[in-house]
């Protein structure tokens, strides 16, 4: 080996902590990790048999259950509040989110609905008004799309000061799932909508009567759903049971649960969930009303807020998503933004929806700080903390997105931190 190949290995070895590994690095590196690992594993059989009455191989299993539940060996739940409840993020495999983790947000609790005596009323600018039973709108032609739903003040704390903080505590107002029900223009066709109606009103059959103003635009028109399945099975009460309108890339509340009504009109009804609620206040203490879109946000999951990391190879995973289409690149730094990498985007990459991305890495033991950031379709980039900061101001509740800065301590512990 020449003397500058030399020095130029023994650079690429030092900067290793900092930088990532191509995937041939981390493989290798993988493979003999995984040998020593199983040729410890083959030693340590090899010396004690197993001799536990409750080993599977020994005592015949147990009989199937008529509703299918995980091992009680996996521990992974919401984070319950009085009026929300977040999903684990950086405990779940690949995009689609579990029902039972599926986070939720409630107004004024969740209610039980009986199927058989709900009925959708579509009125206001039609020229047929019409009453719809659960059954009726399942002998419609269906369709399902697999999309993201996103809580507006997902990711709150980010305006402010959190610390301790966990991928789910700071952004678990987000999760992924098959949505299954009837297309919104199949509905209106068969209302007979008249020219003037550009706005309609979605109005929730619970105890907050929470109802806001939807845009009636091409895309809302094309893409949006009456829904009654998740993930293959009804909606979970939480989730809006028996019917709710989806919105693919709108922030959540306007995607009405236990929807009763949708009424046509030619501007928007000012309700109090988008006048005193809702609304995204500025710097000049003036508020912005209907900014339904949710941009595009990233965030590592592994490693994270609270999590314990050792010295060695890791990768980074995490989650991408944008209310405005495909995710494109994500990029990850693992030296607080000095330098940034292309991550891997693993199948499948669909429009407004979660992204799961990779990023092999080893980690050197020296305290840094790791960050994502993405990029969708529409040519939109994750901004740094403090240029949404700038613009927005620290009054808003809703909308942050800014990139997600983790640090990790030489005792490799992982904190939120704002870099």
């Amino acid at each position: 080996m020449s003397e500058g190949a030399q020095d130029n290995q023994e650079h690429s070895h030092r900067v290793q902590g900092v930088r990532g590994l191509n995937r041939r690095q981390f493989l290798a590196g993988g493979v003999s990790l995984l040998a020593m690992s199983a040729s410890s594993t083959l030693f340590d059989a090899q010396a004690e048999e197993p001799t536990d009455a409750t080993d599977p191989m020994r005592v015949p299993g147990a009989l199937p259950r008529s509703y299918g539940e995980r091992s009680p060996l996996e521990k992974q739940v919401r984070l319950v509040a009085s009026t929300s409840s977040t999903t684990p993020l950086q405990d779940l495999q690949g995009i689609i989110t579990p029902s039972a983790l599926h986070f939720e947000r409630h107004h004024n609790g969740v209610p039980a609905i009986d199927p058989t005596r709900h009925r959708l009323l579509i009125h206001g600018s039609v020229n047929h008004p019409l009453f719809f039973t659960v059954e009726e709108l399942k002998r419609l032609p269906s369709a399902s799309r697999i999309a993201f739903v996103e809580c507006s003040g997902n990711s709150r704390d980010g305006w402010g000061d959190a610390r301790d903080a966990t991928a789910q505590s700071l952004h678990g107002l987000t999760s992924t799932s098959e949505w299954t029900g009837v297309k919104l223009s199949t509905l209106l066709d068969a209302v007979h909508v008249q020219r003037e109606a550009t706005w309609m009103l979605a109005e929730g059959n619970d105890a907050a009567a929470l109802a806001r103003s939807v845009p009636l635009t091409d895309e809302v028109l094309n893409e949006a759903m009456v829904c009654y399945g998740q993930n293959g099975e009804a909606l979970r009460p939480e989730q809006g049971y028996p019917l709710r309108l989806f919105l693919p890339g709108f922030e959540g509340n306007v995607n009405v649960k236990w929807l009763r009504r949708l009424k046509l009109g030619s501007a928007p009804f000012m309700t109090r969930w988008e006048t005193a609620k809702y609304t995204d206040l500025l710097p000049d203490g003036r508020a912005y009303q209907f900014s339904l879109v949710m941009e595009a946000k990233s965030v590592i999951t592994k490693p994270s807020g609270q999590q314990q990391l050792r010295q060695g190879f890791h990768e980074i995973q995490g989650l991408a998503w944008s209310g405005r289409g495909r995710i494109t690149t994500v990029d990850v730094s693992v030296d607080a933004g000095r330098t940034w990498q292309p991550a891997q985007l693993q199948e499948p990459v669909l429009p407004k929806c979660h992204t799961r991305f990779r990023f092999p890495w080893k980690w050197d033991g020296q305290e840094t700080i790791i960050q994502s950031r993405c990029l969708d379709e529409t040519g939109y980039q994750q901004p740094i903390r403090d240029a949404l900061i700038k613009v927005r101001g620290t009054h808003s509740s809703y909308h942050y997105n800014g990139i997600q800065s983790w640090k990790i301590g030489r005792d490799g512990l992982v904190r939120n931190v704002y870099a």
